[in-house]
């Protein structure tokens, strides 16, 4: 009995990580390294750093976004979302409020390591970032509450991964990485979308204005599917200059996309939980097949 208990707690933290939305965090870093590569200039030492750092700093987030939405009353038992672990019980408020602080901390540590890459200023970035996770669900505008969440997506796991990620590699900035940061940030934010689309109901309900509250169902879908066109287009320069071969990539993403697009129209409710994965894991494939032919 004591085991079983033991596998639900250690099962209750693992889908507060959010495992199937990881993959946003893996396709900046993969993203910014391809942008590093197309130039002949990869530290894969700092690649590796920028990965870890990523993927802990989501994961505060998550982490984050799960206490203050207890705490706010904004999650319900029986969401039609993944379970969540504080506000079914499974988790307690001091717990998750620790792992917050704890894996936030861990971030950080490992973000210092890119100081010898990219100099002390990255510290700065560093804080921007670590604000940038707990604004989403906190403080006194929280961003996913306000319609803002989308936007918190694109600049927070698109523009600055991208960016910062090219920087340490290479020394410098470039339009070609702020465009792919732009993109690959659309891409992640149709991971939210799918997620809001899903729980439109159960946000408005309690009072959470997310983008898809506010547009409603089909306009929220309209720009799902926008979005990832958008994103191909922004990058379609860079791969023109890379061997015919590569174009196999961008194509597949636009053919699973309106694959994607097509199953959201028709979904509701938990049948669209796996379509989130699916919509991560297109963007993770997305960002490594650009930095396998860069």
């Amino acid at each position: 009995m004591e085991s079983v208990s033991a596998r639900s707690k250690v099962a209750s933290w693992v889908e507060a990580m959010r495992l199937r939305t990881l993959p946003v965090s893996v396709a900046g870093v993969l993203a910014g390294t391809g942008c590093a590569v197309a130039v002949r200039s990869p530290r894969w030492g700092a690649a590796a750093l920028c990965l870890v750092f990523a993927i802990l700093a989501q994961i505060a987030s998550n982490f984050a976004n799960e206490y203050f939405d207890y705490k706010d009353g904004l999650d319900r038992p029986g969401r039609v979302g993944p379970r969540r672990g504080v506000t079914e019980g499974d988790i307690t408020p001091q717990a998750m409020k620790l792992a917050v602080g704890l894996t936030l901390g861990l971030a950080c540590c490992v973000g210092l390591g890119l100081v010898v890459y990219g100099g002390w200023w990255l510290i700065g970035a560093g804080a921007v970032i670590a604000f940038g996770a707990l604004a989403y669900s906190a403080g006194p505008y929280p961003l996913s509450r306000h319609a803002l969440g989308e936007v918190a997506v694109i600049l927070f796991f698109g523009v600055i991964p991208v960016s910062l990620t090219y920087y340490v590699q290479t020394d410098h900035f470039s339009a070609d990485a702020w465009l792919t940061g732009v993109a690959i940030g659309l891409m992640g934010a149709n991971i939210l979308i799918v997620n809001n689309y899903r729980d439109v109901d159960d946000d408005a309900a309690v009072g959470k204005t997310t983008l898809a509250v506010r547009l409603g169902r089909r306009p929220t879908a309209a720009l799902y599917l926008a979005n990832g066109i958008v994103a191909l287009a922004l990058m379609w320069e860079q791969w023109a200059r890379l061997p015919h071969a590569a174009m196999t990539v961008p194509g597949a993403y636009l053919a699973l996309h309106l694959f994607l697009w097509s199953r959201l129209m028709r979904r509701q409710g938990r049948s669209l939980n796996p379509l989130l994965g699916m919509t991560a894991m297109l963007m993770a494939a997305y960002a490594l097949g650009f930095l396998l032919f860069a």
